[in-house]
């Protein structure tokens, strides 16, 4: 009786499977065909390695000879890529209309549209809401722009219609010899459109979920992936992006934490990451050789690869920023904007993920003298011919001090606006780079328009903008000459916590609790990205919060990354730290100036008092940060920057205290990093 009712249910699977592939159908074509079968029929003979495109009316395949990909017509579903022995690397247990297409989430806020825009490929919503407001994006036209033996592009056109205030063109381009292809998609609005909020635009790849199960993101962060089924049969955590994994198909991995947002990484580090199959040896990866599309500068971040097997190419998003960075556009206004194009590539070996990786790296390397690319067609992405460049020298000039280069430095080109607003500016072209030991830089490739240049410099607080607009021009080379930082100073440094970086780093991050640790990230430089570090705070400060003694303490032991909540029982309570100090003569008429630098705030309040915990508030933030770095293991958010003024009559000879109380606890992941804390001096009689 057993055996029959067990057959049943396997008779039920099976019917429910073949079920499942009628409804996929028409759209599969002759080349889709599980992985290790034999397809229906193999694709054109190609053996000149130029480029096909077979077209019909429900489906277009793209053809090298080394790749194959197959488009859904005219809707732009990716329904398939063929490659190094794999019929199909994308999941093929996803209806057709589910392995690659633009996902829509639409809120109704008044008059004002706010949505997700996912420029998905094989993939269906991953949980970032309910799915109760979702409109997928379809295109209504398919156009075959370029066809050669060299290169092929073709595009997918998804028009504006009365509840989709915004047009999209997405593009596919296939080179003769080249073992990917690239992407890119061109956003517009016209002036009549309606006004909308647009929060988070990506392209996710799900892959073979029995084949893939190797991820890396860096040369430290790469391992044997956990399942979606481990996902599944393990414990939630304190939120739904964290799972322990309590039974695991893979017993390794058991105990440990699974989290997409352990792998995330700054813009500026996120051109390739990507997945390996090791039967057999072929990897994919999503490389990104510049960011000029993305928003918030080079170290905003966001997500990369994770569980699924999902991989993400991010063009917009509000993670480890909040809604500062939501795209807002007004009633009429016009905007357009290229995101990409990034490269899927492809290749194979002989079984080592790592070798693998390191030839993905070396294509890295090729990509990036090939950018600004020239084969893509659209004029809206301007040629190297097309854009100017701007080089110069960045020096600060701090306090009383002679003007110094800044080494290291950041140098960026982004929309015209106030000193470090390039950090919440979202809808224009960004363009970064680093300063030498001199303090020289060259920013090449730059988008005809006009600029700011924005600059800040690690040793040094806040942020710097040029005093005048820069209006680059096609193949033309803008001098800049000596760029001089003054950094905000009003006295010299009686003491200081830290080192201005803009990042919680160099301050104490504890060891995970062991039951919840994930072992790629045990190095130093990664171990911030560990799932509970909030909690470890109340064990380390079981009764009294943080005290801080300058000339004693050491802010690489003694001061933890972030003031977040202490954990009585099942509440949370706000945390006071004090940073104890002494002064030797006091200037009672004088003003002394407290200078606080945040790295990340989430729904937080920081209060100042001064030698009275129960005195009146000397300062407050307010609210503020949607950030959310402390739950999504970063180690920063948004930079902020707060000079406070200290009336000498409030200090005295001896020993002083500077109270920091972050008061708002009603979610238990309110708090805030700092980068730098620096206490100065009197101005200096002139």
């Amino acid at each position: 009786m057993k055996i029959d009712k067990v057959s049943k249910w396997k008779g039920l699977l099976w019917i429910l499977f073949f079920v499942q592939l009628l409804i996929a159908g028409d759209c599969r074509g002759k080349i889709d065909a599980p992985a290790g079968g034999k397809p229906n029929a193999q694709p054109t003979a190609n053996p000149n390695g130029g480029v096909r495109v077979n077209a019909t009316a429900k489906q277009v395949v793209l053809d090298n000879g080394i790749v194959q990909v197959t488009l859904q017509v005219p809707e732009g579903y990716v329904t398939a890529i063929r490659y190094g022995g794999l019929e199909n690397i994308l999941d093929i247990t996803n209806r057709v209309s589910d392995r690659g297409y633009i996902f829509l989430f639409m809120y109704f806020i008044i008059r004002v549209f706010f949505f997700k825009l996912y420029w998905d490929i094989a993939s269906a919503t991953t949980g970032d809401n309910d799915g109760s407001d979702e409109i997928r994006l379809a295109g209504t036209s398919f156009k075959i722009i370029k066809q050669t033996e060299d290169q092929a592009e073709i595009s997918f056109l998804c028009p504006k219609t009365s509840s989709l205030p915004l047009q999209i063109d997405y593009r596919y381009i296939l080179l003769r010899g080249r073992s990917g292809f690239y992407s890119y998609a061109i956003f517009g609005r016209d002036k009549g459109m309606a006004p909308m909020d647009v929060d988070q635009i990506r392209t996710v790849y799900k892959l073979h979920t029995e084949k893939f199960r190797y991820m890396a993101v860096s040369d430290k962060l790469q391992r044997e992936m956990p399942m979606m089924r481990d996902r599944e049969t393990g414990q939630p955590l304190a939120y739904k992006e964290a799972v322990h994994l309590t039974n695991p198909t893979n017993p390794k991995i058991k105990g440990q934490v699974d989290d997409k947002y352990q792998y995330a990484c700054e813009d500026k580090d996120n051109k390739l990451h990507g997945w390996v199959c090791t039967d057999p040896s072929v990897g994919i990866w999503v490389i990104t050789p510049s960011d000029e599309f993305r928003m918030g500068g080079p170290h905003k971040q966001d997500l990369t690869s994770h569980v699924g097997p999902n991989m993400l190419s991010m063009f917009h998003s509000t993670h480890y920023t909040g809604t500062e960075l939501v795209m807002k556009f007004a009633n009429g206004e016009p905007w357009k904007k290229v995101f990409g194009p990034y490269l899927v590539h492809l290749n194979s070996g002989k079984g080592d993920p790592r070798a693998l990786w390191q030839e993905a790296k070396n294509q890295l390397q090729e990509e990036l003298k090939s950018w600004p690319y020239e084969f893509p067609v659209s004029e809206d992405f301007p040629k190297a011919n097309q854009r100017g460049s701007v080089v110069g020298k960045l020096l600060v000039k701090d306090g009383s001090k002679p003007p110094v280069p800044a080494n290291l430095g950041w140098v960026g080109l982004a929309q015209p606006g106030e000193a470090g607003s390039w950090q919440r500016e979202m809808k224009g072209y960004q363009f970064w780079v680093q300063t030498d030991g001199e303090g020289k830089f060259t920013i090449p490739n730059v988008h005809v328009g006009k600029y700011n240049l924005y600059a800040w410099a690690p040793g040094f607080i806040g942020d710097y903008k040029s005093t005048s607009v820069i209006d680059i021009a096609p193949g033309k080379q803008i001098n800049l000459g000596d760029q001089v930082y003054t950094p905000p100073r009003s006295g010299e440094t009686l003491w200081e916590i830290g080192f201005p970086d803009r990042s919680a780093a160099e301050f104490f991050v504890p060891d995970p609790s062991p039951d919840l640790a994930n072992p790629v990230l045990n190095d130093q430089e990664n171990k911030y990205r560990q799932y509970g570090l909030w909690d470890r705070y109340s064990e380390i400060y079981p009764k009294e919060d943080l005290t801080y003694t300058i000339g004693v303490s050491n802010h690489t032991k003694d001061w933890f990354y972030a003031q977040v909540l202490r954990k009585t029982g099942d509440t949370y309570q706000p945390t006071v730290w004090q940073v104890v100090f002494p002064l030797k003569d006091v200037v009672p008429n004088g003003n002394y100036t407290l200078q606080i630098a945040l790295a990340a705030a989430n729904q937080a309040e920081l209060q100042v008092r001064v030698n009275n915990p129960d005195s009146k508030v000397l300062f407050s933030t307010l609210l503020i940060g949607k950030d959310n770095a402390i739950a999504r293991h970063g180690i920063h958010g948004l930079y902020r920057l707060y000079s406070v003024g200290i009336p000498g009559n409030l200090l005295k000879s001896g020993q002083n205290t500077i109270f920091f109380r972050q008061s708002r606890n009603n979610e238990k992941f309110r708090g805030v990093m700092y980068d730098y804390v620096r206490l100065e001096g009197p101005a200096s009689p002139k």
